[in-house]
């Protein structure tokens, strides 16, 4: 990795050096990165991803840092944060809402339901950007982004643009075909269908209160740790070892959902890794069912 001074590569655009990832992450846990950058269009966004590829630097892309567990070490290199690529345009006609990558799913639905159009009410209260949900194919309450997705656009490690179809993308269980590929996902088209406002709004507010109601909302996490295992509930088995409440440093089984691991306040990214190795160790143990993190760690 060559050493590089961004700052004075990009005069004029936002970088910051050997910053916490701390304060930008869910779980409030992760330690520095050698540099951070927040592209304002896709123009610098396509320059930096290529000058950092041509200098050997490697590059983490993140959304809204939602669904990740980022080491106490930090990440070498450089971090990019979407968060300000928000942009959501709607095609009537078309029946089709496009969201840049970094833009919040949940203004994505609430987009969607302003503009009378369905099947994005699933993701109304899914924390995360377009982005990471076209990532890992998120899902909730028997949504999926693959369920509606046409397709969407990404950028390749040396700059270039690319478009990708919902079946080039090659969608599975929380799975993408860019995880492999160091593509960045930079917008995305929905295809979605007419239908009452009202309705719509009901919908959504009918699936923000059950996760309010189940999900441990009030405390910083990192969503659902866990894959489902076939033919089983993650949650009911970590529930069924007796570990809600488990708690290693400041990071603790859920009382709530035990499907989630919270920051009780002093949480390390160590404690939440420590966390889910014990959580697998003993549903292995109990049930010999092997759980596979659904959360990315990255360190």
């Amino acid at each position: 990795m060559q050493e590089t001074n961004f700052i004075q590569a990009f005069p004029g655009y936002e970088f910051k050096q050997n910053q916490a990832l701390s304060a930008y992450t869910n779980t409030r846990v992760g330690g520095p990165a050698d540099w951070i950058f927040w592209p304002k269009n896709n123009d610098e966004l396509r320059e930096v991803v290529a000058y950092a590829h041509q200098a050997d630097i490697p590059v983490t892309v993140l959304g809204n840092a939602s669904n990740l567990i980022i080491s106490d070490q930090g990440l070498t290199g450089l971090v990019i944060f979407l968060t300000e690529l928000t942009e959501l345009t709607v095609d009537t006609d078309a029946k089709t809402v496009t969201a840049a990558a970094g833009a919040a799913i949940i203004d994505v639905t609430q987009f969607a339901y302003e503009h009378g159009l369905s099947g994005l009410e699933w993701a109304a209260g899914i924390p995360g950007s377009v982005g990471g949900a076209v990532y890992m194919n998120a899902g909730a309450y028997g949504g999926q982004v693959d369920h509606c997705l046409v397709g969407a656009d990404v950028l390749t490690p040396d700059g270039e643009l690319k478009h990708y179809s919902n079946a080039e993308l090659d969608f599975g269980y929380r799975h993408s075909a860019v995880q492999a590929t160091g593509e960045v996902i930079i917008s995305a088209t929905f295809a979605l269908e007419n239908d009452d406002p009202a309705q719509i709004n009901a919908r959504m507010e009918d699936f923000n209160e059950r996760r309010a109601s189940k999900q441990p909302l009030e405390y910083p996490s990192c969503g659902s740790v866990f894959k489902r295992p076939e033919g089983h509930f993650a949650g009911k088995l970590i529930m069924d070892s007796g570990l809600q409440g488990f708690q290693i440093g400041g990071a603790q089984v859920s009382t709530k959902h035990a499907g989630f691991i919270v920051n009780k306040g002093d949480a390390t990214g160590a404690d939440y890794v420590a966390v889910i190795h014990h959580v697998q160790d003993e549903v292995k143990a109990q049930y010999d069912i092997a759980l596979e993190p659904e959360v990315r760690i990255l360190d």
